[in-house]
Order: structure tokens, then C-alpha cells, then sequence
């Protein structure tokens, strides 16, 4: 059975991910700092009839996660398809505020952290020789929004690093790519408030997963009304 891990699981994106290519026939290894909603998370990924387990880490902490990942593909199966989407928090910090305090903890978890998972899963790939590497961004990854500064900073070295892997192991039968978020995630928002349902964003994952197409999907406003 193929398995998907997704780090920073949780009860929205997270979960509509694991439901997703849990009904595609994947096992769902959940990663994310707090227990208490993994356990929630897959017990609710059980009693849909998919298979699901839990293993707590932060992704500020790359021998912790590396850690997790190993006992993911060990408790379950080779890790088949990287979901990386940890929250590192929205501070408002302005390009003339970006210190190395405030700094440095959105590098540690949002570019870190992402090298630390893939060097965890992607040898193990690169033998099989298939594998799909997805990173969740937003849009200030590619357009930055002065106000997200240092969160702006380090998703588009996530960014940068992504579609760089991408170029030095497609030929090898691993698909890197990423998925810059520019909307509310949810099913409703206030009047123009551009948003997707976390249920139609994870379409795209899947998508990105069996066409390997592409590098990259932008998610732009809501199909029901912009």
C-alpha cells in the first residue's frame, strides 16, 4: 500500500489531504507538533476505512522529524508521497523589521525543516526510482506581502530550493513541486475574502501527484465566486 506523510497535519488542509489519497488507497502517516489532534485526525481517518497513524514531531526540529519519518516508513510502508505544510505563524513583521529573531525561526521551520523531511524520504525514492515531493507555500513566495516579511523570506527559499531539487531528480522518477496558497483556506469567508474549500485544494495535491506536469500551482480565488 502506498503511503502518503504529511507534515504539519491538522484539521483543515491537513485533513482534507489525508482523506484524499486516503480514498485513493494510500496509508496516511500524520505528522505535527501536537498529539492530541493527530489522535483526533487518524481516528477519524480510521473510521473512514483508511489506514492512518500517527507520529508527533516539530518541524523546527530536523532530527525529530527526520526521526518520525523513519518510523513512519517503518510502522507503515516507504514513504511514496511528501506533503510539507507546517504553520510557522503569520506575525506581522514589515522588510525594514526582519531581524535574525524573527528570522531565523520561519528558516528553521519552513526551509529546515523541508530539507530535513526530504533527506529522510528522498534516497529511498531516488532507489525505487518514483516518488512525489509537494510543498505547500503561499502566494508572498512568489509576490511578497510586505507585512509577512520573514514568512515571505523563507517560503520563497522553500521555493527556490524546491524547483531547483525538481530539475536535478525528475529524470530520476522523483516529481518536486509546489503549491503557492493565495486565498483563505476554507469553505466561507467574509465578503471579498478570496478562499477555496480545503477539500477542493487537496484536489490539486492529487492532481500535481498522478499528472506530474508540473512545477508549480498557483490557488487563486473561490470557483463559486471571486
Amino acid at each position: 500500500m502506498p503511503t502518503i506523510a504529511i507534515i504539519g497535519a491538522g484539521p483543515g488542509l491537513g485533513r482534507s489531504l489525508a482523506h484524499t489519497f486516503g480514498r485513493h488507497g494510500f496509508s496516511v502517516a500524520l505528522v505535527a507538533r501536537n498529539p492530541d489532534r493527530l489522535t483526533a485526525l487518524r481516528d477519524e481517518l480510521r473510521t473512514a476505512g483508511i489506514v492512518a497513524e500517527r507520529f508527533p514531531a516539530d518541524a523546527g526540529d530536523p532530527e525529530a522529524l527526520a526521526a518520525a519519518l523513519r518510523s513512519a516508513a517503518s510502522g507503515l510502508d516507504a514513504i511514496d508521497v511528501l506533503e510539507f505544510s507546517p504553520y510557522s505563524g503569520l506575525e506581522r513583521v514589515y522588510p525594514e523589521q526582519v531581524t535574525a529573531d524573527n528570522l531565523i525561526p520561519a528558516l528553521q521551520t519552513t526551509l529546515v525543516g523541508a530539507v530535513a523531511a526530504v533527506g529522510a524520504v528522498l534516497p529511498g525514492m531516488l532507489e525505487r526510482g518514483s516518488g512525489t515531493i509537494l510543498f505547500t507555500t503561499g502566494g508572498g513566495a512568489i509576490n511578497p506581502y510586505p507585512m509577512l516579511a520573514p514568512t515571505n523570506a523563507a517560503q520563497a527559499g522553500l521555493r527556490n530550493w524546491a524547483h531547483n531539487l525538481h530539475q536535478t531528480v525528475a529524470e530520476r522518477g522523483v516529481h518536486v513541486a509546489t503549491v503557492a496558497i493565495n486565498v483563505l483556506i476554507g469553505a466561507t469567508a467574509p465578503d471579498g475574502v478570496p478562499h477555496r474549500a480545503p477539500d477542493e485544494i487537496a484536489k490539486i495535491y492529487w492532481d500535481l501527484h498522478s499528472r506530474r506536469d508540473r512545477v508549480e500551482e498557483v490557488v487563486t480565488g473561490h470557483p463559486d465566486g471571486r
